[in-house]
């Protein structure tokens, strides 16, 4: 219900942003909602309020993700825009890996999940932070977007739609971590304390291939999206049906798929949707 309340929403949310133009406001929204749920679990008692909190930092991030994702490809229009997506993916995944490496640490001195997810209010003020600082120095993020786009007034073009299907059905097919956490534990396929640093090695994979993969998709195209979602695909059985070294190679693969869905996917939609559209066009993508 979170995953799916977390991507549904963003079609509102994008058709908002792109309706009355406060990207920065929606953007920051969202991020405060996603950002302070998460610590507050720290001070939770019951398990239906967590789960509450959990649906609320989902909201959080459909609210904010296409408005962010419409500035970031007016703001990549310079560089790349798969080495733009690409670069703000790996910052990204530094720190969704030193995230779980800080509760691994929480874990190892013997601390709980309270005091795990209450030091995490130290990041989330910093991100805000530096959100708000971000907002003074591009106040309208459109204007880094200088290049004339022809406006299709008929809606979003049949290539993106097409496109769309095929992010769906990739979509379709990939197990999101949760549910990988969930497997190794029941079936004790590798101890509860390595869960977190297995998902930080994963977001260290994708953050150095989100690098790697735009750099070369600025160069060769649609192949290397191609090429990666087809390397990836190997995580499935190795997660689930693997022993201990399959799952490390498993999780590898998985954080190759999921450097090609949050950076090389989203820069194409770049391509194929007019600025004054990104919007609408990030959250139905996302949706799908």
């Amino acid at each position: 219900m979170g995953e799916f309340l977390g991507y549904a929403i963003r079609i509102v949310s994008g058709w908002i942003a792109d309706k009355t133009g406060k990207y920065w406001s929606i953007t920051i929204v969202g991020y405060l909602i996603n950002l302070l749920s998460v610590p507050a679990l720290a001070l939770v008692s019951q398990w239906q309020i967590a789960v509450v909190l959990l649906m609320i930092e989902r909201i959080g991030k459909a609210i904010r993700n296409p408005s962010r994702d419409a500035m970031l490809s007016h703001a990549t229009v310079q560089i790349g825009r798969g080495w733009g997506f690409g670069l703000h993916e790996a910052i990204d995944q530094i720190g969704a890996m030193l995230g779980p490496l800080i509760i691994a640490g929480v874990f190892y001195f013997q601390g709980g999940y309270r005091e795990a997810f209450g030091i995490l209010i130290i990041p989330a003020v910093l991100a805000l932070s530096i959100l708000l600082f971000a907002r003074f120095l591009y106040p309208s993020p459109k204007d880094l977007e200088i290049r004339t786009v022809q406006i299709k007034t008929k809606g979003l073009s049949k290539v993106y739609w097409i496109y769309l299907i095929a992010v769906a059905l990739n979509g379709a097919g990939y197990a999101d971590f949760p549910l990988i956490a969930y497997h190794f534990k029941k079936m004790a396929t590798v101890s509860e304390q390595w869960i977190p640093v297995f998902y930080a090695i994963a977001m260290g994979v994708d953050a150095l291939a989100a690098l790697l993969f735009v750099y070369l998709f600025d160069r060769k195209g649609f192949p290397i999206l191609i090429f990666s979602v087809i390397l990836s695909a190997g995580f499935a059985p190795l997660c689930f049906l693997g022993g201990f070294y399959g799952v490390v190679l498993g999780i590898i693969l998985w954080g190759i798929g999921t450097c090609a869905q949050e950076s090389v996917m989203r820069a194409v939609v770049a391509l194929l949707v007019p600025k004054e559209k990104r919007g609408v066009g990030y959250g139905v993508f996302n949706a799908g």
